[in-house]
């Protein structure tokens, strides 16, 4: 295989050298009545080309910021490269994002367009319409008619345009121009937009390279949303080097048929996944074999690396790896379709044991380290230099070291511009030398591998790799008179839940009208104020999207207090002690 070395200044200038040099190559697959279609990079290139035209021809000029509101599908990248060959910026919104999410992210970017997926995803944009005065037009990709301020997506890319403005556009796009904003729950208040440059995308495509992440002819399936920057990462290493992205068909439910059916050779993924592909795999396995399994796992680690190594493997290894191979691991490998070189976890932590599993199977699963402010990059394991347990060592051109108290600051071409209009937030996390202070806590070996240890800001990273700020939450949850406080639990997990603590005071003249007790302990687990605690957090739960959202909740009979070490002198939560007193109340919520 034949690999291009030259990556272009800006991603204005991706899809077009992705035309030319991978013309005749599959860009894309996607499903469409049952069956993958396939499709080249030269017939993708003519849709960007046709879309971007569009754009100009309705008015968005250089600079302006479009949203895209879109599950992972083809045009969400036809849409953003188009956006990006106008000089414009992408600023993404998960598909999963309610009304008010969605206004935050339009109104604070001030965009003047909208792109979105179908008429659920039109409504939300209805709803708050009114609170988005800069906000022009709103782009449908289908199942919608023409209405006012409202126009199909085909209609835009039919509508033509000044080909030679658009050469003119892309042409004036500079590397530090704005390519994506990119809004990131923070420790305190509303979602910060994460301004990433032409040359932050650019930089990621050459560390790609170097890597070798993704090959020419490749196909790595998708399924991660392109609001997220790990998406974005594999969006744009795919048209570097002319690999193909098979898009999921939009349902969690059918990953693993579809990896089945397309047979990928890269798949990154957040750990979830992965946590259920081997709980599949283990379920296979009757009790009395689990220790036989375990035993398979370290031989096959063992028989890997010393492949991987280049190193003879013992005869007896061999043939006792090839026996478990053949009832075992052939199998696990299949899940993935057979065909995967590489998988590459990120996101959230992830158990090492899981990692030697698969990497026993023959399916090597990389983990990573690396945020929206990093534009995802930071450390990897590769497959010639991994250490299970660590998030690998910094990728090319990226410096990373540990502060003197613990946090690990990182430098290098990858590192954001800042915060959209927000100045303050930007110093607090980027120092006058360019180092990004993470707010992770980490250590690095003498080999130059990070582990992770902790976290210095309280944002909860859920099984599925969701960045959730509990603060804005537990806030709303304590709006109402009945609670005293509230604290979300989620980290790893599949889902948060909550630990909830009563305001006698304010729960005092409900529970006298009602006869009962003034009493927390007996309040507590009362099911009418169960039923009172429900109903505020179903309110608070409206205001965001459905994975950020408290699942269950445990009401304690006590408040927290200072003498138990639970609080602060200023009367703040110490979340590490409260997950520790109460880890098995937690763990009950989960094992429900």
């Amino acid at each position: 295989m034949t690999q291009i070395d030259a990556v272009p200044q800006t991603a204005a200038r991706l899809s077009g050298f992705a035309a030319q040099h991978h013309g005749d190559r599959r860009a894309v697959r996607a499903k469409r009545n049952g069956a993958w279609e396939d499709r080249t990079y030269a017939d993708v290139g003519g849709d960007i080309e046709r879309l971007a035209t569009g754009l100009l021809a309705y008015g968005i000029d250089a600079g302006d910021r479009v949203c895209v509101l879109a599950d992972t599908r083809p045009e969400w990248s036809i849409a953003a490269n188009a956006i990006w060959s106008i000089g414009s910026v992408v600023v993404p919104i998960y598909p999963s994002s309610s009304p008010d999410e969605c206004a935050w992210v339009v109104g604070n970017s001030g965009a003047v367009a909208v792109i979105v997926e179908d008429g659920a995803q039109l409504a939300k944009i209805t709803a708050v319409r009114d609170a988005v005065p800069a906000l022009r037009a709103t782009f449908v990709v289908e199942g919608q008619e023409a209405s006012d301020g409202v126009v199909p997506l085909e209609a835009v890319a039919a509508a033509g345009g000044d080909r030679e403005e658009l050469e003119r556009r892309r042409a004036a796009v500079a590397p530090d121009d704005p390519a994506l904003i990119i809004y990131t729950s923070g420790t305190t208040g509303p979602p910060k937009g994460c301004v990433l440059t032409h040359r932050n995308a650019m930089a990621v495509c050459s560390m790609a390279l170097e890597l070798g992440t993704l090959w020419p002819g490749e196909v790595a399936y998708l399924y991660l949303p392109l609001a997220h920057v790990f998406a974005q990462i594999v969006q744009l290493a795919a048209y570097q080097v002319g690999a193909a992205i098979a898009y999921y068909g939009g349902d969690t439910k059918q990953i693993v048929p579809e990896l089945m059916e397309v047979r990928p050779d890269y798949l990154p993924s957040v750990p979830r996944v992965f946590e259920k592909l081997h709980a599949l795999a283990m379920a296979q396995v009757p009790p009395e074999q689990q220790d036989e399994l375990e035993r398979a796992v370290r031989l096959g680690v063992r028989v890997r690396a010393l492949q991987a190594r280049g190193e003879p493997v013992p005869e007896d290894l061999a043939e006792a790896y090839q026996r478990a191979d053949e009832t075992v691991f052939s199998k696990i490998r299949m899940l993935f379709g057979g065909n995967l070189r590489e998988a590459l976890s990120g996101g959230a932590p992830i158990e090492p044991k899981i990692l030697e599993f698969f990497y026993a199977a023959g399916v090597p699963v990389m983990e990573g380290y690396g945020m929206t402010e990093t534009m995802g990059a930071g450390t990897v394991n590769s497959r010639d230099a991994f250490r299970f347990g660590t998030v690998g060592r910094a990728t090319p051109s990226v410096e990373v070291r540990i502060a003197d108290d613990g946090e690990i600051v990182m430098r290098g071409p990858q590192i954001f511009a800042g915060y959209w209009k927000n100045e303050q937030a930007t110093r607090e996390v980027l120092d006058d030398d360019g180092w990004l202070h993470t707010g992770d806590l980490g250590a690095l070996d003498d080999d130059g591998f990070l582990s992770i240890t902790g976290r210095i800001k309280d944002i909860i990273i859920t099984a599925g790799g969701k960045n959730i700020t509990p603060a804005n939450l537990e806030n709303d949850l304590k709006h109402s008179p009945f609670i005293s406080q509230a604290v979300m639990y989620g980290d790893r997990r599949p889902y948060p839940v909550a630990l909830v603590t009563l305001d006698l005071e304010g729960l005092a003249p409900w529970a006298q009208d009602h006869g009962l007790p003034l009493d927390l302990e007996a309040l507590a687990q009362h099911p009418d104020v169960h039923d009172l605690v429900q109903q505020a957090l179903d309110s608070a739960n409206s205001r965001y999207a459905r994975v950020e959202q408290i699942k269950r909740f445990a009401i304690l009979g006590h408040d927290f207090a200072q003498e138990t070490g639970e609080l602060t002198p200023t009367l703040k939560v110490k979340r590490n002690v409260v997950f520790d007193h109460y880890a098995d109340v937690l763990d009950d919520l989960y094992a429900r």
